[in-house]
């Protein structure tokens, strides 16, 4: 299997008030690429321009960071083009890494928008190395800039920054040392979630070293969402019992909701849920479960707390 390291870059509007805003808000104007094989050696290239068709204006902060002009992205090709050349060279047995979480979004994204062959109809697997640095070097935490990342490394800062190509191989290059590395910081793959689980055979449970993580199908609303046993359910990661929580589950805002469960052989456990809405707004849950101190487990005791106080404040109830 062979490793696709991808970098884009994209332009936006500089009004916010086009039609195509809501369905394409980042346009792709270049695509590079480095190829891996499993041994990450490097057996091959791709660097694109693509040529705008929504917006024909560059974005003032786009220009300055990128080099480009609108002069130089008309000599480039089609979208459409581009997307199909560079997935066919891609082939067939590999995985995207990327450094963050946006391009594979904003890559399916724009494949939407040109009614084209979506890359999958559910979840997809890719490594992101700017989450595999921060695990294999730092805090796993912390999020760091790429020309950071190579800084730290010590590695060979020969071509500019800031174009897809020259990112994709920086990219690739601190890839290749987190291998050499620390080759089991592989297992910590992430998912994008443009096509979010369609039915509860396509959701995603997966265990890594230290957390649990689901990403449930989607349903019509947060509330219905919240009613799913699989959702609202707590369970310990380590023994898979079922676990009664100490704390149900309560919403820090709209988005979070938090619970604390407890098991006889592991200890505290907290739940956290992100609800997101899909591209045909409907909603799906990511839930990670996690070990935690008695303390922490007290902590979040106090923000529920905190919680209800200010929901009595305003008004409104506490799920």
């Amino acid at each position: 299997m062979n490793y696709i390291v991808l970098d884009l870059e994209w332009n936006q509007s500089n009004t916010g008030k086009e039609p195509e805003v809501e369905r394409i808000p980042f346009e792709i104007i270049e695509i590079g690429a480095i190829k891996l094989n499993d041994a990450c050696v490097m057996i091959g290239e791709f660097s694109q321009l693509i040529k705008p068709q929504v917006y024909l204006q560059m974005h003032g902060i786009t220009s300055r960071l990128i080099h480009l002009q609108m002069e130089e992205l008309e000599r480039g090709l089609p979208f459409a083009e581009v997307a199909d050349r560079f997935l066919d060279w891609c082939g067939e047995e590999y995985t995207f890494c990327t450094w963050g979480p946006a391009d594979l979004t904003e890559l399916q994204r724009n494949l939407k928008y040109y009614n084209m062959t979506p890359l999958s109809d559910k979840p997809i697997p890719y490594l992101d190395v700017q989450k595999l640095f921060s695990i294999a070097y730092e805090d796993r935490k912390t999020r760091r800039s790429l020309e950071y990342a190579i800084d730290s490394l010590k590695i060979e800062k020969d071509i500019p920054f800031h174009r897809a190509f020259s990112d994709a191989y920086y990219t690739a290059e601190v890839f290749r040392r987190i291998v050499a590395d620390a080759p089991k910081v592989l297992e910590n793959v992430s998912f994008d979630t443009f096509c979010p689980p369609k039915c509860r055979e396509d959701e995603v449970k997966i265990q890594f070293d230290t957390y649990m993580k689901y990403i449930s199908r989607e349903f019509s609303s947060r509330s219905e969402a919240m009613a799913d046993w699989e959702v609202s359910s707590s369970k310990c990661y380590l023994c898979h019992k079922n676990l009664r929580k100490k704390i149900k589950w309560f919403p820090m805002n709209a988005r979070h909701y938090y619970c604390v469960a407890y098991c006889d052989k592991h200890g505290y456990l907290k739940g956290k849920i992100r609800m997101h809405r899909s591209e045909d707004g409907k909603v799906y849950v990511v839930k990670t479960t996690k070990l935690i101190s008695e303390t922490d487990a007290e902590k979040i005791a106090q923000r529920r707390a905190h919680a209800m106080q200010m929901k009595k404040k305003n008004g409104k109830g506490l799920c």
